[in-house]
């Protein structure tokens, strides 16, 4: 994969801040082991999507401690940990001074974890959604860890599926509280287009097939259907299409796209499959979703 290509340099400057929390004054148990050269095994040991490789490598470059490392799996490659007797796999080797192997490896462990935890959610979310012929995205939602934003949206895209809005200035997102401040959906619409103008995608969250019909009217790039259940926000996706490209509209909006959101989880994301449904939003990408265990083992 070559997502890690699209990371800022100032991922750089949040591993050395991971780093630093993790070492505020004294590495004690570094002083114990010394700085000879040694070598270590990064060990998986449930099913996995291995995804964070450049996450890891970072972390340890950051301490300008590796001077060798082999991955044996290529990025966004299953590991099937239950194939294996022992129940875990190693998935790479490094090679640099002990006590810097070990100042880099909690940080460097907990990172792949949830990563790579979130990436195997992803592609399972990605396959369901092609085993059902589903031609529109799935995507995750800003239920992020504050801090730890870059490398869950990351985990989303070797998974397989969409990452949605990176942060508040990616798109003018619309909910239920900016509506109330403003007054109406066509008021929000209207302040919205003229603040981002015309780079910039509106996106409206509604609660209902009347309040959708506004926003389309008003101008909105998206409709995000909000808490519908599966049948009924099938069946409103569908309406909303024909409304677009309806008379009832002064202009054509077939443009217009239709996002299913809230409550919806890996059980039943089948029902919201729909050529009505452009994205399926879900929350619990992020926010439900079991770490990989990995651990790394010094050879002795």
């Amino acid at each position: 994969m070559s997502e890690n290509l699209l990371l800022s340099t100032g991922v750089k400057q949040k591993i050395i801040d991971w780093l630093s929390e993790d070492i505020p004054s004294f590495d004690y148990g570094g002083h114990v082991v010394g700085n000879e050269v040694k070598t270590a095994d990064l060990f998986c040991k449930k099913k996995a999507l291995k995804n964070n490789t450049f996450y890891c490598t970072s972390t340890l470059l950051s301490l300008k401690i590796l001077t060798w490392i082999e991955w044996y799996y290529q990025e966004g490659e299953e590991i099937d940990v239950d194939k294996s007797e022992s129940k875990r796999i190693a998935v790479a080797k490094v090679t640099g001074p002990v006590n810097k192997l070990l100042q880099g490896e909690r940080v460097a462990l907990n990172l792949i974890a949830r990563c790579s935890g979130i990436a195997t959610k992803a592609r399972k979310l990605a396959e369901l959604a092609k085993q059902h012929g589903y031609n529109g995205l799935v995507a995750g939602t800003r239920k992020t860890t504050p801090g730890f934003r870059i490398v869950e949206k990351y985990g989303m895209l070797v998974g397989g599926i969409d990452g949605h809005r990176m942060d508040l200035s990616s798109m003018i997102m619309l909910k239920d509280n900016h509506v109330w401040a403003t007054g109406s959906i066509t008021k929000a619409v209207e302040s919205a287009k003229r603040v981002g103008g015309f780079s910039v995608k509106i996106e409206v969250e509604c609660r209902s097939l009347d309040e959708a019909k506004e926003a389309i009217q008003a101008g909105a790039d998206i409709v995000m259907l909000d808490n519908f259940k599966g049948k009924e926000l099938v069946s409103a996706a569908a309406l909303l299409k024909e409304y677009c490209c309806s008379g009832d509209l002064s202009s054509g909006r077939s443009g217009v796209l239709i996002e299913a959101s809230g409550g919806i989880t890996e059980n039943n994301i089948a029902e919201y499959f729909s050529d009505s449904v452009d994205i399926i939003s879900m929350g619990n990408i992020t926010q439900d979703v079991n770490h990989i265990d990995f651990s790394l083992k010094v050879t002795h």
